[in-house]
């Protein structure tokens, strides 16, 4: 805990904030609509929040590979899923400062975008069901679309609720609450 700059005080944060991913995590293993998942808002709660930028990746991509396993493991274009997440995170840190509920409603509509063009591109390079042409390209968009209002519609779910709930807790539990900074002389 030490390397991670912690204190006795805000340790019970840290810890809350990690159970709040890993619940996030734990929510894709049940039965859902295609693409209404907590990853994006998981990510991008964790970019927003974590203390340190090397666990705000590492605690969502933990419980991403996790949660992947349980779900079929390794398979074709991931990458492409595991890098809109990346850049979610980022999206996460632009968000730190400024939590309120329009800033990050937009930055779960940017990261349901982020998420719809890389994977679908990765999809039509990589699946074989499309020609790798702008024709090609074009038609795989097409048939993503009717998927797009439930991944937007997951993102901002999920969001407010790990958002929404985070402040609610640190409201209501001041173990929860970020430590101040000592004003200066």
């Amino acid at each position: 805990m030490a390397k991670l700059g912690l204190t006795m005080d805000n340790r019970a944060r840290l810890l809350a904030l990690l159970l709040a991913i890993f619940a996030a995590a734990a929510m894709r293993l049940l039965p859902h609509p295609p693409n209404f998942s907590p990853i994006a808002a998981m990510a991008l709660f964790s970019g927003a929040y974590l203390p340190k930028r090397a666990l705000a990746f590492a605690a969502p991509f933990g419980a991403l590979v996790l949660s992947d396993i349980f779900l079929g493991g390794i398979y074709r274009g991931m990458e492409f899923v595991y890098l809109s997440f990346a850049l979610t995170v980022l999206i996460g840190w632009m968000v730190a400062k400024r939590k309120s509920p329009l800033v990050v409603g937009g930055a779960a509509l940017a990261s349901s975008v982020l998420f719809f063009v890389l994977t679908n591109f990765g999809m039509w390079l990589f699946s074989g069901f499309y020609p790798l042409t702008s024709a090609g390209l074009v038609a795989c968009f097409v048939a993503a679309i009717p998927f797009f209002q439930n991944t937007l519609a997951g993102d901002l779910f999920f969001a407010a609720l790990l958002f929404g709930g985070f402040a609610l807790a640190e409201r209501a539990l001041p173990a929860l609450r970020q430590p101040q900074a000592p004003l200066a002389a």
